[in-house]
């Protein structure tokens, strides 16, 4: 069973930054796609950044040039260094890991970080 456990959330001034980690186990399927995800206070939870099996790197235009995405394979970690952030960004924020499993896709989430960001 796959099992996320995100740190590193915090309250931060509007400029700061925050680095974000998550420790997955439990790897054993062929994975898809590993990244963040956030949801704001009363809206849908949103694609952050996420590295696609393959190479590719996706970011939310919204972070671009501010967050970074990185992952640690040998120590099962992944990371999201966010830099110059704004009282927008303020969301909790998930770990997400995608699948192949049983011929189809499945998701897999962590239990959330809060970041707040004051102005």
């Amino acid at each position: 069973q796959v099992h996320l456990v995100e740190s590193g959330g915090g309250l931060v001034q509007a400029g700061g930054s925050l680095q974000l980690s998550c420790a997955a186990a439990g790897l054993t399927f062929s994975i898809n796609s590993i990244g963040w995800y956030r949801q704001p206070p009363g809206k849908q939870r949103e694609l952050v950044a996420a590295l696609i099996t393959g190479g590719d790197t996706k970011y939310a235009d919204s972070v671009k040039g501010r967050f970074t995405i990185s992952r640690d394979i040998a120590k099962n970690l992944l990371y999201l260094q966010m830099n110059n952030l704004k009282p927008e960004d303020t969301a909790v924020y998930y770990c997400n890991v995608q699948v192949w499993r049983g011929g189809g896709l499945e998701d897999y989430w962590g239990q959330g970080t809060q970041v707040t960001v004051a102005s």
